[in-house]
């Protein structure tokens, strides 16, 4: 409140002249500042002396809290595939093939993407997805679940079998030994069960 030098009239903060004799007012001295008042009027925000806070002193921070990772069915979360995605499909691009040349399936290609690719057939009560899947192509169940796999080390690349049931052959040799690891050639025919693959490597 402003008080009048003249009449002694209390008036409002801010006024010029007395609301009781129109005398100017004189301002009020300068005091101490005012904290921010605790509900302020609906649109305004409080000034809060001090530096503000970067921005990027805590990166991610409001994002985690508003934007929580979304999760699929898998268990995989949509934003680790996203993050895949961005890196670009050269990451993912097939380096070889396996290609059925006899049996019902003829001319099915499989690609490999990685530097392990499993073959056998798909089993989701055990938990199996092989990136062979050859469950459509053996209707006489040859192909065990886990059958074999095949692992790229550099420019070379190796076959083995998984302990299956009806054996792993490279161009008609012997059976191969669980564990045991052959050398694998661009063109070299893969028998597991009773089907015939092609194994071909992609050119660069």
């Amino acid at each position: 409140m402003i008080t009048c030098d003249r009449c002694h009239t209390e008036n409002l903060d801010g006024a010029q002249y007395c609301d009781e004799c129109g005398a100017t007012l004189a301002p009020a001295p300068a005091g101490p500042r005012r904290a921010a008042p605790l509900a302020p009027e609906l649109g305004e925000v409080p000034v809060v002396a001090g530096p503000a806070e970067p921005r990027e002193a805590h990166p991610g921070r409001h994002s985690q809290a508003f934007a929580p990772a979304r999760t699929s069915v898998s268990g995989r979360s949509a934003a680790a595939r996203e993050s895949a995605d961005a890196a670009g499909d050269g990451a993912s691009a097939p380096h070889a093939k396996l290609v059925i040349y006899r049996g019902r399936s003829v001319g099915k290609e499989f690609p490999l993407n990685d530097d392990e690719s499993h073959i056998g057939r798909w089993d989701a009560d055990g938990g199996v997805f092989p990136d062979v899947d050859l469950d459509a192509d053996d209707p006489e169940a040859k192909v065990s679940r886990r059958h074999a796999r095949i692992t790229r080390r550099g420019e070379q690349y190796y076959i083995e079998d998984l302990g299956s049931t009806n054996g792993t052959f490279v161009n008609r040799g012997r059976r191969l030994l669980p564990g045991d690891r052959q050398l694998l050639r661009d063109g070299d025919e893969v028998i597991v069960g009773k089907t015939f693959l092609r194994f071909q490597v992609l050119s660069k």
